[in-house]
């Protein structure tokens, strides 16, 4: 009997030893298990500074990126302001190419004027010359002026001086003493030209009616 009762005294002594061990094995469990304050601050702290990492590697690609492009930018205005000096610049190559071989024509035909050339032969090849040089000019938009016998108009004509002309109505172009030339639809120089007259008669002092009148002495 009492074999019996210290065997179970025996067991409860070790039932009760073990309880407060499973107990703090338990809370030592529940200890790892979740995190401390520390240690999620810890790790916010790490992602705050990946990320502030992976935004200054971001920056520093756009400066980059920035800088190659202002770069990339001024290189074309420069470029740009160059080509745009050189159109000013040889503007007029083209006009240039087209007149240099008339330039030449001219040339070759002075050269071969001498005492035996006539008249017929050298008036052959100015004429040639000019037709060639007025098809360059009309290529290139430059046009005479037609003024002679048209109506005088500011636009076009420059007047020099007024004559009188019999059957012609006044204020028309009777010559042109220097002609006038259109660029497309610009007048670079006007036509400078002699205009006809207003007939304007003054019966009080024309040479019929000084006649007509009677003189004072006669009644």
């Amino acid at each position: 009997m009492e074999e019996e009762l210290n065997k179970h005294n025996g067991s409860s002594e070790e039932n009760e030893n073990k309880i407060p061990i499973e107990r703090v094995e338990n809370k030592d469990a529940k200890t790892n298990a979740q995190p401390t304050e520390l240690e999620l601050k810890n790790s916010e702290l790490k992602n705050s500074l990946e990320k502030i990492a992976e935004l200054e590697k971001q920056i520093s690609e756009l400066k980059d990126s920035l800088l190659r492009k202002a770069a990339e930018f001024e290189n074309y205005k420069r470029r740009s302001e160059n080509d745009q000096l050189n159109i000013l610049k040889y503007a007029a190559e083209s006009f240039i190419r087209s007149i240099l071989p008339i330039f030449d024509d001219l040339e070759r035909s002075l050269l071969h004027i001498d005492d035996e050339n006539n008249f017929e032969s050298i008036k052959k090849g100015l004429l040639f010359v000019f037709d060639k040089f007025e098809k360059v000019l009309e290529s290139q938009g430059i046009k005479k002026i037609d003024a002679k016998g048209k109506p005088f108009d500011v636009q076009y004509h420059e007047a020099l001086m007024q004559q009188q002309a019999d059957g012609v109505a006044p204020h028309t172009v009777l010559d042109v003493i220097e002609p006038g030339y259109l660029y497309k639809d610009k007048v670079i120089k006007h036509a400078k030209v002699v205009v006809s007259a207003d007939i304007t008669p003054n019966d009080e002092h024309s040479p019929e009616n000084e006649n007509d009148e009677p003189n004072e002495g006669q009644q």
